[in-house]
């Protein structure tokens, strides 16, 4: 505790400087990264990242000294030629998007390292930490790298913001795009340009193996939890941000770990966690509302035998064992007498040692299933012109899934009909 208040009071330069940097770089990365993750176009940034490498060691070899500036352009100007290279091939050719991506990821990677090489072997001593661009060194930021890294957040956050119906637009309907006489290609480089300048600087933090992740991780991370765009992009970089200061504090507790993998291994756990534990997406929440929607099947579907059973002598006061009931229709006993119980615990059935009948509320629930499976095989009957043993399988799962609003239209559409193609009763409250 005592070390993350210490960390959090940013009392020493270095860790003001790494911190953030840090979050600068993460959330408007993220940000960015967004769009690319929502054009289906995430092995870009990884291409882009890859593709910088022989840029930077141009733009040492052009300036003799790891002058920022040189860097900076020759990575950018690199970058840019992945993204053109990749789109001529993909138009131009029959290889499809993906494998132009890592046809082009991995030239400009070999080409990177192989001049990073050439450098080191040349004997120039300003070469010295110019390999940190391939995994990153966030803790050896200064003040200048923090001042870069602020402009570059500011640019990227005031062009998304200013373009960020186009940039949706475009990610969801390019074609309604072009219909609506928007100029596509200009916003597509822009957008480009964006990520292409998000990479540049950041690899400067995690390097360019690592860049791919910054981009594209929180993007999906934050897809878990919402539907709404805006909400997306916001907890994108909410994400980021977190993972851009957490990397840092571990970094600052334990000197000898990195902080860019750091971030990205934080990054990474956000993202598991979402996978697994969103409230509408995640895997547990998913098998949980699976698991529920089975208990309402077994539900309904023992309330339906008790009410056919009571239709079969008119009687549905009768109380019914569980032999009779496995007759009519197959259950594991344990499995039958669990959702009995189930059943008069909500109060739809009435036991009596080891005999159950339905309540009013289990009656009518029980008719309104059995109404709704015999109007929809008289709708495929009639109006799919299905036979009427083709019907009963495909009745038997809408039975549990018509909404009342459609229900209702179902049975003004066919009529209010008496009997269903079988001749059965089609029962309805009074």
């Amino acid at each position: 505790m005592n070390a993350l208040l210490e960390f959090l009071s940013f009392s020493d330069a270095n860790v003001r400087y790494v911190a953030l940097g840090s979050v600068l770089l993460t959330a408007s990365s993220a940000l960015v990264g967004s769009f690319t993750f929502l054009n289906k176009k995430s092995l870009v940034g990884d291409a882009i990242a890859h593709a910088v490498l022989p840029g930077i060691c141009l733009g040492f070899i052009l300036a003799g000294t790891k002058n920022p500036l040189f860097l900076l352009i020759g990575a950018f100007l690199t970058g840019w030629l992945s993204l053109v290279i990749i789109d001529f091939i993909t138009h131009n050719t029959r290889i499809k998007e993906d494998s132009a991506i890592g046809l082009v990821l991995s030239v400009f990677f070999g080409i990177g390292i192989l001049m990073l090489t050439t450098i080191q072997k040349s004997g120039n001593a300003a070469q010295s930490g110019l390999d940190h661009f391939l995994f990153g060194k966030a803790a050896s930021l200064v003040g200048n790298d923090l001042l870069s890294f602020s402009i570059v957040a500011v640019v990227l956050v005031i062009t998304v913001v200013i373009l960020f119906k186009e940039f949706s637009l475009l990610a969801f309907d390019k074609d309604f795009a072009i219909a609506l006489g928007l100029p596509v290609r200009t916003i597509q480089i822009v957008l480009t340009s964006l990520i292409v300048l998000a990479v540049v600087i950041g690899i400067q933090a995690v390097g360019v193996v690592l860049m791919a992740a910054i981009l594209i991780t929180p993007a999906a991370a934050a897809r878990f939890w919402t539907d709404k765009i805006i909400c997306m992009f916001i907890l994108a970089s909410l994400f980021g941000a977190l993972s851009g200061l957490s990397g840092a504090f571990i970094s600052y507790t334990a000197p000898s770990m990195p902080t860019g993998p750091w971030i990205v291994v934080v990054i990474s756990f956000i993202a598991f966690f979402s996978f697994f534990f969103a409230p509408k997406r995640g895997v547990v929440s998913r098998l949980y509302r699976q698991y529920a929607i089975k208990k309402t099947i077994n539900n309904e579907n023992v309330l339906k035998i008790l009410y056919q059973l009571g239709e079969a002598n008119s009687n549905f006061t009768l109380y019914r064992n569980l032999p009779e009931i496995i007759r009519w229709r197959y259950y594991d006993e344990p499995k039958l007498i669990r959702i009995l119980k189930r059943l008069t615990s909500q109060g739809y059935t009435e036991r009596v040692g080891n005999t159950w009948c339905l309540t009013e509320a289990g009656k009518n629930r029980a008719q309104r299933v059995v109404k709704i499976h015999r109007l929809w095989e008289l709708y495929l009957t009639t109006y799919m012109h299905i036979a009427p043993d083709h019907v009963h399988d495909d009745a038997e799962t809408i039975e549990h899934l018509l909404t009342p609003e459609l229900e209702e239209r179902l049975e003004q559409q066919l009529g209010f009909p008496k009997l269903d193609p079988h001749q059965s009763e089609i029962p309805y409250n009074n």
